[in-house]
């Protein structure tokens, strides 16, 4: 997984592209993967331990809000708002976009008909 980081990291400057190139490695395993290149096996490992300390990524992120004190409290009720319709927001698309897949792969199938 860090190798595709890399190398997506390496596509972004080689290509000056306007997003992170931890992204562009994400893309790449999917499209790999997608295409049968790279067995989902070989990156399972990898995938599953960084899903299981995913917590230790985000401390970090934590303790460098203690650095906005100041901030938070002047601005704290917009911040929750951001947050709270942002977070409803990735809910109702990943439902709706989960459901879509679903339904996609049943029709594939011949599960459902219409």
């Amino acid at each position: 997984m860090y190798l595709f980081a890399l190398l997506g990291n390496e596509l972004t400057k080689l290509l000056h592209l306007p997003i992170s190139g931890s992204i562009v490695g994400l893309f790449l395993v999917l499209a790999l993967l997608h295409l049968k290149i790279l067995k989902l096996s070989y990156v399972e490992l990898g995938a599953s331990f960084l899903m299981s300390e995913m917590l230790l990524f985000f401390i970090p992120s934590a303790v460098a809000i203690i650095q906005y004190k100041d901030e938070i409290l002047q601005h704290g009720s917009q911040f929750l708002i951001v947050i709270l319709l942002s977070t409803i927001t990735v809910m109702i698309v990943t439902g709706l976009v989960a459901q879509y897949s679903i339904r996609r792969l049943a029709n594939k199938k011949g599960e459902i008909e219409r």
